[in-house]
C-alpha cells in the first residue's frame, strides 16, 4: 500500500497541473454557512473535490460546496477548501485531516481554519466573531494515532501553542482598527452529529471551554504535526445555554452564520493584507 506520505504527493502533483499559479502560502478552510467568503477570492483555479484522489467528498447537502480553490485573497497566494468534511459523516481521521496535508504539500506554512460553533460563554452572543486561543479535545480520536511517518512530523508535537499567540495578537489589533469586535475563547471539539444536552454543556464550561463545534480541532492537530502556523476563528451561531436551553433550529444557525460571515470576510481579508 501506498503511505500516507506518497498518496498526499500524488494529490499536490494532481492540483499543481490542473492549476498553473505559484505556491499558495496560506490554506483556508471555510466552515458551515462561511462559503461566501469564497467569492472574494481572485480565483486562478478551482477543482472539485471528488476530482482529486484521496479526498474526501462532503455529504452534508446545502452547506458545504466541495471545491478547492487556488488564488489570491488580501494580495496573498492562497489554496482554500470551500467546505469541510466532518469526523460524523463516517470518515477516519486520517480523511478528515487528508485536505490539511495535501495545502501542506502544495506550499502553505500557514493555516487559517473558520468553523459555525456554538456560545456556551454567557457574554458570546449569536453573530460574534471569536479568535480561538486553545481547544479541548473531546471528540475521542486523533488524527495522530497509528505508526508516524517523520517526512510529515515528529511523533510527539508539541501542542503548547496550537493557536499562533502572534496570529491571535496580529487579528485583534485588524479587528480593533475596523470597529469590528472580536472576542478569545476555547473551543471544545465533540464528534456529532447531535447537538449536546445541557448536562454535557455544563461540563464543558466547567473544564473551561466558552465554545463548542465539530470540527477544526483535528486539522489543527494536523497543521501543527506538520509545521504549520495556525489562526482560528469562529462565528457564534446559537447560544448553548444549559439553564435555558431551547431546541436548536439548524436553518436558523445557518443563517447567523452567513450573517456573521461579512464581518469575517473583513476581518481576514485586511488581517492578510497586513501579513
Amino acid at each position: 500500500m501506498e503511505s500516507l506520505f506518497d498518496r498526499v504527493r500524488k494529490s499536490a502533483r494532481y492540483i499543481k497541473k490542473q492549476v498553473k499559479m505559484k505556491k499558495p502560502t496560506y490554506g483556508l478552510v471555510l466552515g458551515s454557512g462561511l462559503g461566501g467568503l469564497a467569492d472574494r477570492i481572485s480565483i486562478k483555479g478551482r477543482i472539485p473535490y471528488s476530482d482529486i484522489e484521496g479526498f474526501p467528498v462532503s455529504t452534508v447537502e446545502g452547506i458545504h460546496a466541495g471545491n478547492l480553490i487556488l488564488g489570491e485573497l488580501g494580495g496573498k497566494r492562497i489554496v482554500a477548501m470551500e467546505g469541510r468534511v466532518h469526523y460524523y459523516e463516517g470518515y477516519t481521521m486520517k480523511e478528515v485531516t487528508y485536505p490539511v496535508r495535501v495545502m501542506k504539500a502544495l506550499g502553505a506554512k500557514s493555516l487559517i481554519l473558520t468553523s459555525a460553533v456554538g456560545g456556551m460563554n454567557p457574554q458570546f452572543e449569536p453573530g460574534d466573531l471569536i479568535v480561538i486561543t486553545d481547544h479541548i479535545n473531546l471528540m475521542g480520536d486523533n488524527p495522530l494515532i497509528g505508526p508516524n511517518d517523520e517526512r510529515l512530523g515528529p511523533r510527539f508535537p508539541d501542542m503548547s501553542q496550537p493557536y499562533n499567540r502572534n496570529y491571535i495578537t496580529r487579528i485583534e489589533k485588524v479587528a480593533l482598527d475596523l470597529g469590528i469586535p472580536l472576542k478569545r475563547g476555547v473551543l471544545a471539539a465533540v464528534a456529532g452529529p447531535n447537538l449536546e444536552t445541557a448536562a454535557e454543556y455544563r461540563f464543558m464550561r466547567r473544564i473551561g471551554a466558552d465554545i463548542v463545534g465539530m470540527s477544526m480541532v483535528p486539522e489543527n492537530i494536523a497543521a501543527v504535526h506538520a509545521g504549520m502556523k495556525v489562526l482560528g476563528v469562529s462565528v457564534v451561531t446559537d447560544e448553548a445555554l444549559p439553564d435555558c436551553l431551547e431546541p436548536a433550529d439548524i436553518k436558523e444557525i445557518i443563517k447567523v452564520a452567513r450573517k456573521g460571515e461579512k464581518k469575517l470576510c473583513r476581518l481576514m481579508i485586511e488581517f492578510l493584507k497586513r501579513l
